[in-house]
């Protein structure tokens, strides 16, 4: 081999070497993030009660399927709590006093048993709004709905309407 070969390969084993080297020093800042994939909720939230079905009760479906479409519109959390045991209202009252103090904005009700609860307990929390779908008398924070076809579109409107016009 000759001195000029010896050179070049000695330079290029150098190169080599540098590269590696300048690799092996840089900073690995990882994979590239990852957009956030959850769901950032507002402040306000909505809390329906069942009988022991839960949602997927009669009538409670389409006020759940307005639900999440108002969440989605509002970014306000929903939930559903159903009425386990006897259905009746005295068994019922404690589990609306529940969704009070997880401190629902609107609480909504389908069910004969929880509407009256739902109506029962409305005139101690005038500050919150109450969305029931069924037979009940209107009051100033109790707004009624008709159950049928539009029982859906209906809820959604005046859900959404209560959750954008602030907390109550």
């Amino acid at each position: 081999m000759t001195p000029r070969r010896i050179g070049a390969l000695a330079g290029a084993v150098a190169l080599v070497g540098a590269l590696g080297l300048a690799l092996w020093l840089t900073p690995d800042d990882g994979p590239e993030p990852q957009p956030v994939r959850a769901r950032q909720y507002a402040a306000t939230q909505a809390c329906l009660l069942t009988d022991q079905q839960g949602v997927a009760a009669p009538g409670a479906a389409d006020v759940w399927g307005a639900m999440q479409d108002s969440s989605a519109a509002t970014s306000a959390k929903v939930s559903s709590l159903p009425v386990i045991g006897e259905q009746s209202v005295g068994n019922a009252v404690p589990y609306a006093n529940t969704l009070v103090a997880r401190k629902c904005d609107v609480l909504l009700a389908t069910g004969t048993v929880e509407v009256q609860a739902l109506t029962r307990i409305a005139p101690a929390n005038p500050n919150l709004r109450f969305l029931l779908v069924g037979e009940a008398p209107a009051a100033g924070n109790v707004t009624v709905i008709p159950p049928g076809p539009q029982a859906r579109t209906k809820v959604g409107e005046a859900l959404t309407a209560a959750l954008t016009s602030g907390k109550q």
